[in-house]
């Protein structure tokens, strides 16, 4: 399959390429594009096709439900069997932006577009290519991340191409993403709403719009061979190609720790990596050394953290250690994207 690359410099000038991308969907064909977190794969959400062909392009299991991405407020009444008071709080309060909710399916929604599940994730995306994409769309796209699965996600087109050139029919390249982690995903169908991902609206920010809200127990744990609830949950994620490894602790003896160990990999002739902050990166010794950011500034470490992850593909990094994060507000995310990445692998020193 030939991938047809387009550049979206400005919106106005590109109508007719979006319209060219919106008929591929309802075709059933595939198309990647940008979104505030990151690009997303794109296919028809009411065609059991569309998702067949974007679990074979991902290499994802089949079970692992994808995200219905729409436009307008009022489409979702169609693929929902009915709204709950809390959903139209936080959909004035973060529609378009990076939440995901999770409702009861109509019977219009295919069970292949939801892992076989009773449930739909929803999203609006708060990006204007998105958004033109999914009404010349039809109204209804589901899209996962558009990285081959287990990968890092991508937060610029390269890495799309990377991973899905010759396996889908297009690509739209938005420029860089501005978020860079996956949106949080909060249950509704419960008596309690529950997160199930977090991400850059954390439990703080739901809790102010609608009191108590719970958190999955597996956010930050390995988790068990139970059906997965939402995007994300069950398999792992985010992984560079090196071996990567979690490391929490004081500072001093995380980076005391990171150092013997980086010593030990450079004697066995293994190419190094630390994933690192501003606070910390002058100590290490690597053969790169890639800072995230300042600690203080957790939306730029969020926003970073892939691209890096990519980058040391690039680098070729065999050993990989990255220091921990607090688990409160945005860290939280950090930390579940990291783990999943580094498939559980902490050590605590």
């Amino acid at each position: 399959m030939d991938t047809k690359y387009i550049k979206i410099t400005e919106l106005n000038n590109e109508i007719e390429q979006i319209q060219q991308a919106g008929q591929i969907l309802k075709e059933g064909g595939l198309v990647a594009f940008p979104t505030e977190t990151v690009y997303g794969l794109g296919g028809h959400a009411l065609n059991p096709q569309s998702s067949h062909k974007i679990y074979a392009a991902k290499g994802r299991p089949s079970d692992n439900p994808l995200i219905v991405h729409i436009c307008k407020w009022e489409d979702l009444a169609y693929i929902v069997e009915e709204i709950p008071p809390e959903a139209k709080k936080l959909a004035e309060q973060f529609w378009p932006g990076p939440l995901t909710m999770i409702f009861r399916k109509s019977d219009v929604v295919p069970y292949e577009t939801t892992g076989g599940l009773e449930t739909v994730a929803v999203r609006m995306p708060d990006h204007p290519v998105a958004l033109a994409l999914i009404e010349a769309a039809g109204g209804y796209v589901a899209a996962p991340s558009a990285n081959t699965s287990g990968r890092p996600s991508p937060t610029l087109a390269k890495y799309v191409m990377e991973d899905m050139a010759g396996r889908i029919d297009m690509v739209l390249d938005g420029g860089e993403i501005g978020i860079g982690i996956e949106s949080t995903i909060v249950d509704l169908t419960g008596e309690v709403p529950e997160i199930l991902r977090p991400g850059y609206v954390t439990r703080e920010m739901l809790q102010e719009q609608l009191g108590k809200v719970e958190t999955d127990q597996t956010i930050l744990s390995n988790e068990s061979d139970l059906k997965p609830k939402a995007p994300g949950m069950k398999y792992r994620h985010y992984a560079p190609k090196g071996d990567l490894t979690l490391v929490s602790g004081a500072e001093d003896k995380v980076t005391n720790w990171i150092n013997q160990q980086l010593e030990l990999a450079k004697a066995s002739g293994k190419v190094t990596a630390v994933i690192c902050t501003q606070e910390t990166q002058d100590k290490y010794k690597a053969d790169f050394i890639k800072c995230a950011g300042s600690r203080n500034d957790e939306a730029q470490i969020a926003r970073q953290l892939y691209r890096i992850l990519r980058e040391l593909d690039d680098d070729k990094a065999d050993v990989i250690f990255a220091e921990a994060f607090e688990t409160k507000g945005m860290g939280q995310a950090i930390m579940n994207r990291l783990l999943k990445a580094a498939g559980h692998h902490i050590e605590y020193v």
